[in-house]
């Protein structure tokens, strides 16, 4: 589940996929993505949380950059405004319990 210079997990395979996440939204999600949350104590590595949009869906990815090779890891791959019981509008935070 390679290309270019980032790797998909299984998991996030099946989320992208569950949500009807094509490649091409991936990636354009992945250009002009802001990073909203930042994870540095993350036991998979020093991650974080990051906002794309592909023309107007929203894509979270959380991910964490590997050094050897040097590429994206991308831990999941969601559609926030398909859960918006757990994201405020603009999917920049989360809803307060």
């Amino acid at each position: 589940m390679q290309s270019g210079r980032y790797t998909l997990t299984i998991h996030a395979e099946r989320e992208r996929q569950a949500d009807k996440i094509t490649t091409g939204e991936l990636e354009a999600a992945l250009q002009s993505c802001d990073l909203i949350e930042d994870y540095p104590e993350d036991a998979r590595g020093h991650s974080c949380l990051a906002l794309g949009f592909a023309g107007t869906r929203p894509v979270h990815t959380v991910g964490t950059i590997k050094d050897d090779p040097r590429e994206l890891l991308l831990i999941t791959v969601y559609d926030p405004s398909l859960r918006p019981e757990k994201w405020d509008v603009g999917f920049r935070r989360r809803r307060k319990s």
